[in-house]
């Protein structure tokens, strides 16, 4: 993250990514919003983070092929059962 200083800041870069992710209370978003409107540090680091998130989720459009996919649910499968069985120990 940048620089700033005082708890504004601190609040705001903190709750970031819920802020973009518009996973934060609506009080929490107005009280950011506000922040960030004010703050020429906390706005160039949330449109840093914008850019960055809408780069990787235009980077990560593709569809995995169904072979790797099924491999992948495989060793999820695996270790969940291994989390299992120690629990059960």
């Amino acid at each position: 993250m940048s620089n700033c200083d005082g708890p504004d800041c601190e609040k705001a870069l903190e709750n970031l990514y819920l802020f973009i992710d518009q996973e934060i209370d609506t009080a929490s978003c107005a009280e950011i919003q506000t922040h960030i409107d004010e703050c020429t540090t906390c706005l160039t680091e949330y449109d840093l983070e914008r850019v960055v998130k809408s780069l990787v989720s235009r980077s990560c459009s593709e569809v995995a092929p169904e072979p790797l996919r099924e491999k992948v649910l495989m060793s999820i499968r695996t270790v969940q059962v291994t989390i299992t069985e120690q629990k059960a120990r």
